[in-house]
């Protein structure tokens, strides 16, 4: 991907990189480390092996997770997050703690409304 071929808005880049759950939880189970194909899948429960062979191209093609294969039979892959990858952690904490704080604030509310019933 060249520059020229981003989006101008910052957010809508950041969109485009992870513009699925999909890629936000492969993400999350890899900042723990690498993993095999089979680990993700398991680890990210209802997914389907097509869109998690999808997710993963598309993040190693730009430049978010390195897969490795080894040549073994069977094939072994491992995927791993890239430094830019990695980078992606703060967005993720951000996300997690944001969603902390809103389950918070929704069982104040379900609390302050069975109060008021």
């Amino acid at each position: 991907m060249l520059v020229k071929d981003l989006p101008k808005c910052p957010v809508e880049i950041t969109l485009m990189l992870l513009g699925s759950k999909w890629k936000v939880l492969i993400i999350r189970e890899l900042l723990t480390g690498t993993k095999r194909f089979g680990e993700l899948k398991k680890a990210l429960g209802t997914i389907t092996q097509k869109v998690l062979t999808s997710n993963l191209r598309d993040m190693e093609d730009n430049g978010l997770v390195e897969r490795r294969v080894f040549p073994e039979v069977p094939p072994r892959v491992e995927y791993t997050l890239t430094d830019v990858g990695y980078s992606l952690a703060v967005v993720l904490d951000a996300m997690a703690e944001w969603g902390s704080a809103y389950r918070q604030l929704l069982k104040l509310i379900e609390k302050q409304n069975k109060h008021s019933t």
